[in-house]
């Protein structure tokens, strides 16, 4: 079955990092990506711009809405994601817990419904 792992990081506090620092942390990714297709679990994956450079849109009464991001007041936004092949949830949750962001964000963990 596969998962996303939805990764959750506060874009501000990475890039406040000296540039060593977010490096370490881009190579730290970039183990586990290896880490992933090595084991045959990598589907996909791929980090997603800054959030203000996002947009939401909205029908509503016939008219189209756009708002522009950041589109949550939290700190941690979604930063980029890995779909993965795992035999069941437990595994999918193991993978989560050795992905970087776990460290120092969250990694939301759901199933990919297939609608074939």
């Amino acid at each position: 079955m596969q998962y996303i792992l939805f990764l959750y990081g506060d874009e501000e506090a990475f890039h406040d990092k000296p540039h060593a620092e977010q490096e370490r942390i881009v190579g730290e990714h970039m183990a586990f990506s290896q880490a992933l297709s090595e084991s045959g679990a990598m589907v996909s994956g791929n980090p997603l711009g800054r959030p203000s450079a996002g947009r939401i849109v909205r029908q509503r009464g016939g008219s189209q809405l756009v708002e522009n991001g950041p589109f949550s007041d939290a700190k941690e936004q979604l930063g980029g994601y890995y779909i993965i092949e795992a035999s069941d949830l437990d595994e999918a949750l193991d993978w989560a817990a050795k992905c970087p962001a776990a460290s120092d964000g969250a990694v939301e963990v759901r199933p990919i419904w297939s609608i074939e």
